[in-house]
This record gives C-alpha cells, sequence and structure tokens, in this order.
C-alpha cells in the first residue's frame, strides 16, 4: 500500500507486486544513471551516454507509472493532523 497526501487527507491505494518492482526498476535505473554521470570509471563519452541513457529511461518510464498509481481508487481516506 502507499499513501498519498492531498488537501491534508491522506489516501490509502494498493500496489501489486509488479508494480511494486516497475517502481523499484525505475529508482534503480535513475540512481545507476545519476551515479555513472558522477563516477569517474568510465571515459567520458562512455559514462555521459551510459548516464544519460539510464537517467532518460528512469525518469521517463516514471511518468506513467506514477499517472497508473495516482489514477487507482483509494482503499481509505483519513484526515492527517499535526504531530504534537
Amino acid at each position: 500500500m502507499i499513501g498519498l497526501l492531498t488537501n491534508g487527507i491522506m489516501k490509502t491505494k494498493a500496489l501489486t507486486v509488479p508494480e511494486i518492482i516497475l517502481i523499484a526498476g525505475t529508482r534503480v535505473a535513475l540512481g545507476a544513471g545519476i551515479g555513472l554521470l558522477l563516477s569517474g570509471r568510465l571515459n567520458k563519452d562512455q559514462r555521459k551516454a551510459a548516464g544519460v541513457a539510464l537517467f532518460a529511461v528512469g525518469a521517463l518510464s516514471s511518468i506513467p507509472i506514477f499517472i497508473g498509481v495516482a489514477s487507482k481508487r483509494p482503499l481509505a481516506e483519513e484526515p492527517v493532523g499535526l504531530a504534537a
């Protein structure tokens, strides 16, 4: 399950295992791309090409996944109060 905060109300949505794997995969690709862009293990051209490609795949594939999760019906809506 995932919680989204909208206008002070937490909306809980259920995620399937394949959705969690897709989300994790996009985070890994995005992180690996950023890591390659910042590392010095490859020569500059190889590092830049691989880093930009992984970053783009991670960022662009996140958009439809986010839209799919955000458009799911919430399981529950609970008001969120201030923590004391």
